[in-house]
């Protein structure tokens, strides 16, 4: 069985990647959507936080595996993910190594950025920007990247699908 081919998305909190997933997913269909947001609902049910039972391992640890997961069962995946540290940057590298990963950055403007996170009201005002501290300035590996506050979201996948197809998922690897 051939992998399941993977587009990453990384960027900051309100940059509009789950947003720009949605799109995707409509351009392609054979595409599902899997988001770290979605997948810490999983951990956060698991554990009981009121106590302080914890999982002693960070949710993108077991988020990355999923990921795998899906490859290896031949299912095409656009993950939304934030990778903010050193951490789970590097997680995310070992875990996806050798894997047909398609790996877009998607950048927004801080303006932009802060007057998402007001109108949400679901995210604490400046994560964003203390995540931009940190979020593309590792030299990540990127196949292409696109701006939500220049651009449609639209527009901004029809550029990822055009490269993505152009590029007949050949990526196996981040490093």
């Amino acid at each position: 069985m051939a992998q399941g081919r993977i587009i990453l998305l990384n960027g900051v909190s309100s940059s509009g990647k789950s947003s720009l997933s949605k799109v995707l997913v409509n351009k392609l269909p054979d595409h599902f959507h899997y988001s770290i947001d979605d997948f810490d609902l999983v951990i956060e049910r698991m554990e009981d936080r009121e106590n302080q039972r914890l999982i002693p391992v960070s949710t993108e640890y077991y988020f990355h595996r999923t990921i795998r997961m899906f490859s290896d069962s031949g299912i095409n995946v656009v993950v939304d993910q934030i990778l903010h540290n050193d951490e789970t940057l590097q997680d995310c590298l070992t875990a996806l190594k050798g894997y047909p990963v398609f790996f877009v950055g998607v950048h927004c403007s801080q303006d932009e950025l802060e007057r998402r996170e007001k109108e949400r009201g679901d995210r604490y005002l400046g994560l964003a920007t203390t995540q931009l501290k940190y979020v593309h300035q590792q030299k990540e590996p990127y196949d292409i990247e696109v701006n939500t506050s220049m651009e449609s979201l639209e527009a901004c996948a029809d550029q990822i699908v055009k490269k993505y197809l152009d590029s007949n998922h050949v990526r196996n690897s981040f490093l």
